[in-house]
C-alpha cells in the first residue's frame, strides 16, 4: 500500500530545504516562522526571532518601509523583488531583493505574510565592480575600444575620442577599418585571426588615421574577449598615441647622422676640393685659349661656374661652409636657363621635352649659388622621377604674398609621383624616396637655403594614371629678410 505524504509536511520541507530565507509574519509585523536559510542570512535562531517584530531587521530609518508593506498586504498586494536593506545579528547591512504574498486564511481573509528574501550582495559588488572598471575605462587617457569577431566597434571610450576625434555614436557599430590607413588593412584580418585563436598581441605599433585625416602612429594592445562560458566574442584594444614619441625617436637619430657628417666634413672636404682646384685651373687655363665669342667658350665659362659651385655645395651641405657672398640683384629667370643648360644632355638622353615660361621682368637680390643649388636639385629630382621619359615644365611669375611681392618659381613634371604617406617627410633631412640612389639631404639643403632668404617652398604630387607627377613652388620675396639682432647680456 502506497504511503499518504501529508501535503502540510511536504511545503513544510520545502521551506525548510530553501537557500533563499522565508519569513512568515502577521499583519502586526511579528514573525510567525523563520527557516533554516534565514538563520543563515540574518544569524538568528528560529527561538531568537519567532515572536518578535520584523523591525529587528529593518535600519531605523528604513522602518517607514514596513508600515508601507503592511498597508499594502492588508489589501491584498502582492510585491514583488523590492530592493532594500536588512541587518543582521551582529548589524552588518545586507542589500536584499524580497518578494512578500499575503497569507489568507480558509475564508480568505488576509491574515499575514510570506516573505522570500535572497542577499543581493554579491550581485550588487559585481554590478559596483562593473560600474568601475567602466568608469576606469572612461576616465582612462588611452583609447580603449572592444569589437566584435567581425571587426566591428561595440563600445568606445572619452581616449578613443581624443586619440581619433570621432565621438562614440559615429563609431559603435561601424568596422574598425574606419581608422587603418587603406594599404595597411590587411593588418585587421591577421589581428582577427590571432584572437579567434585565443592569442593576446602586446605593444604591436603601427599606423591608424583621424577623423580629420592626419596619420599616428599608435602601439596597441589586443586581448580576446570571452562569455562566461570561455568562448571568444571580441576583442579589447587599448591604443596609445606614439607619434611625438616616434618623432623625437626621428630626431635623434637624425642628430647622430648630422653628427657623424660633421665629422667627416674636414677630411671630405679636403678630398674633394683638391682635385676640384686642378679641374678649375685646367678649365681656365682652356678658356684662356679659347675665342670669346665661340660656343666652346661659354661652355667653357658655364663649366668653371658649376666647378666652382660643386666646391661650395660640397662644404655647404656638411655643414663645413657657409656662402659669405654678398647678395645681388639678377633675374631668376637667368639662373633657371642655366640650370637647364647644365642638364641639357641628361635631359634629352632621358628622353625628357623640356617647357619653359618665364615671367619675372623684374630683378630680386639673392646669393647666385645657394639658388643655383637648390633649382639643380629640383630639376635632378624631376629628372629622377621620369625615367621613361616625360615632360618638365618651368614657370616663373611675380605674385604677392602675405610676405609681400615676390617672384614664384613652379617646376612640375610628369613623373612617377610620391605616395601620401611620404608627402609630410620630403623635407627631412636624410629622407629620401629612392631607395640606396638617393641621400635624402637636397630638399632639406634647398628647404633651409629658401627660408633663410624669407621665402617658402612648398611640394604637391599626384599617383593617377593620366596626370602623375610633382610639382614644387618656391616663393622668394624682393624684400630681404631682416637680420636677427641677438641682445647681449651684461
Amino acid at each position: 500500500m502506497e504511503e499518504v505524504v501529508d501535503p502540510r509536511s511536504h511545503l513544510a520541507a520545502i521551506v525548510d530545504s530553501s537557500d533563499d530565507p522565508i519569513i512568515s509574519k502577521d499583519l502586526t509585523g511579528r514573525i510567525v516562522s523563520w527557516n533554516p536559510a534565514a538563520e543563515r542570512t540574518f544569524g538568528y535562531k528560529a527561538q531568537e526571532i519567532v515572536g518578535s517584530s520584523i523591525l529587528r531587521l529593518v535600519p531605523p530609518e528604513l522602518h517607514g518601509e514596513e508600515q508601507n508593506i503592511l498597508t499594502r498586504l492588508a489589501k491584498g498586494e502582492r510585491i514583488d523583488h523590492f530592493e532594500t536593506v536588512r541587518m543582521h545579528k551582529d548589524g552588518t547591512r545586507i542589500p536584499v531583493s524580497v518578494t512578500i504574498s499575503p497569507v489568507h486564511d480558509v475564508s480568505g481573509n488576509v491574515i499575514g505574510a510570506s516573505k522570500i528574501v535572497r542577499d543581493v550582495s554579491e550581485r550588487q559588488q559585481s554590478e559596483e565592480s562593473r560600474f568601475r572598471l567602466a568608469a576606469i575605462v572612461e576616465s582612462a587617457e588611452d583609447a580603449i575600444i572592444s569589437k566584435d569577431l567581425n571587426g566591428v566597434v561595440r563600445t568606445w571610450n572619452t581616449g578613443a575620442l581624443r586619440t581619433f576625434g570621432y565621438p562614440a555614436e559615429e563609431m559603435i557599430g561601424q568596422p574598425i577599418l574606419k581608422l587603418i590607413p587603406p594599404e595597411l588593412q590587411y593588418e585587421e584580418d591577421d589581428i582577427l585571426g590571432k584572437i579567434r585563436r585565443g592569442e593576446r598581441i602586446e605593444h604591436y605599433e603601427t599606423t591608424r588615421v583621424r577623423k580629420d585625416g592626419e596619420r599616428i602612429q599608435v602601439s596597441v594592445t589586443i586581448s580576446p574577449i570571452r562569455d562566461e562560458s570561455g568562448k571568444i566574442i571580441g576583442a579589447s584594444k587599448i591604443a596609445r598615441d606614439i607619434s611625438d614619441r616616434k618623432r623625437l625617436e626621428r630626431l635623434l637619430v637624425e642628430a647622430e647622422k648630422l653628427a657623424v657628417n660633421g665629422r667627416m666634413a674636414a677630411a671630405i672636404a679636403h678630398e674633394i676640393n683638391n682635385p676640384l682646384e686642378s679641374l678649375m685651373n685646367l678649365v681656365y687655363l682652356a678658356r684662356q685659349n679659347s675665342v670669346q665669342s665661340s660656343k666652346a667658350y661659354q661652355y667653357l665659362v658655364t663649366a668653371e661656374e658649376e666647378l666652382e659651385r660643386v666646391s661650395h655645395i660640397a662644404r655647404q651641405t656638411l655643414g663645413y661652409y657657409r656662402d659669405t657672398g654678398a647678395p645681388a640683384p639678377l633675374y631668376l629667370h637667368e639662373l633657371l636657363q642655366n640650370v637647364l643648360t647644365v642638364y641639357q644632355s641628361k635631359l634629352i638622353s632621358s628622353n625628357i621635352a623640356t617647357d619653359a615660361h618665364f615671367e619675372d621682368n623684374e630683378k630680386i637680390t639673392i646669393r647666385k649659388g645657394e639658388l643655383m643649388q637648390v633649382f639643380s636639385n629640383i630639376v635632378a629630382n624631376a629628372i629622377d622621377a621620369m625615367p621613361k621619359g616625360g615632360r618638365l615644365t618651368v614657370c616663373t611669375g611675380i605674385v604677392g604674398r602675405s610676405q609681400g611681392r615676390g617672384v614664384e618659381v613652379a617646376v612640375r613634371d610628369s613623373g612617377v609621383g610620391i605616395r601620401p604617406e611620404q608627402l609630410e617627410r620630403v623635407f627631412e633631412p636624410f629622407f629620401t624616396t629612392k631607395g640606396d640612389l638617393g641621400t635624402g639631404v637636397g630638399l632639406w639643403v634647398a628647404r633651409q637655403l629658401v627660408t633663410n632668404r624669407g621665402g617658402d617652398i612648398t611640394l604637391t604630387s599626384s599617383r593617377e594614371p593620366g596626370t602623375s607627377g610633382t610639382e614644387v613652388n618656391i616663393f622668394l620675396p624682393f624684400e630681404l629678410p631682416k637680420p636677427v639682432v641677438t641682445q647681449q647680456k651684461h
